[in-house]
């Protein structure tokens, strides 16, 4: 039977030709898949040495078993022809259109409003490599020298706004820039559920001006602190970022810059978006 985009096959070990080498190897993609992605990269008919399709499965590879650039197999396109690819539809802006379009896409296909009403804020730190660039700092509380992730989803789990910033700047401080990114897009939101570390009037009142709707910071009982509990609505958020603990290039944040690291995460979100239309 035939997988998605986020289905890794392992590699066989049988002569044939670098094209059946690369079918047991690759990420594969159902033709319907491809079908919205070439629509995005807005593909020019001709002749090439390596399909896009191809490119796309290395960069798919690449995120989820987390190798380094250099390291994709052969049977790939250069590794230094993937890279171009992956930067130029980085800095164009394709996978932002990609994103936006399977996000608004998933949420119809669920019977969903294009727009969501309710979103949900968290944060995760995550360790650093030590070739990064200044981004990054040391998460106290976490005990975590890196970055950190910032995420609004709705209550599918897909993010409204997904924001990389250095990991000593509080979460309430982080939040402000994640709420500007987010300005003017979402006219149907209501109301952002939040936890403890959002707590403030000062948040609260830029979000009302920023994008006209209500913090609601939801704490855990203080009956028993020590015991583990299930927050309603919360949960969701904290299910995104266990999500993308299936693709190894995210669990330890490797790249240069932080805006490479914010585009791995959409890649990502784009292949489970991927695998759950079709």
């Amino acid at each position: 039977a035939s997988r998605g985009l986020g289905d890794v096959y392992k590699r066989q070990n049988f002569k044939g030709t670098k094209k059946q080498r690369n079918e047991s190897l690759s990420i594969k993609s159902h033709d319907n898949q491809w079908q919205i992605i070439e629509k995005s990269l807005d593909v020019q008919v001709r002749k090439r040495k390596y399909s896009l399709r191809s490119i796309v499965n290395a960069i798919n590879y690449l995120l989820k078993t987390g190798c380094q650039w250099r390291m994709l197999p052969k049977d790939f396109p250069p590794y230094n022809l993937v890279y171009y690819y992956f930067s130029k539809w980085k800095n164009e802006g394709v996978f932002d259109e990609l994103f936006f379009k399977l996000h608004i896409w998933l949420r119809i296909m669920l019977g969903r409003a294009k727009c969501p009403s309710l979103g949900l804020i968290d944060s995760r730190s995550v360790k650093t490599s030590h070739h990064v660039d200044r981004c990054r700092g040391i998460d106290g509380n976490k005990k975590i020298k890196g970055r950190k992730q910032h995420l609004v989803v709705d209550t599918l789990g897909i993010p409204l706004a997904i924001v990389v910033h250095e990991a000593n700047i509080h979460d309430s401080v982080g939040a402000l820039q994640v709420f500007e990114n987010m300005r003017f897009k979402f006219p149907r939101l209501a109301k952002i559920i939040a936890d403890g570390g959002y707590r403030g009037k000062l948040l609260s009142d830029t979000l009302k001006a920023t994008l006209g709707c209500e913090l609601e910071v939801v704490l855990r009982p203080d009956e028993c602190p020590s015991k583990f509990q299930v927050m309603p609505k919360r949960w969701i958020v904290e299910r995104s970022f266990a999500w993308l603990e299936n693709f190894r290039r995210l669990t330890i944040d490797y790249e240069f810059r932080a805006g490479t690291a914010v585009a791995m995460i959409q890649l990502a979100f784009c292949f489970l978006m991927l695998n759950k239309i079709f």
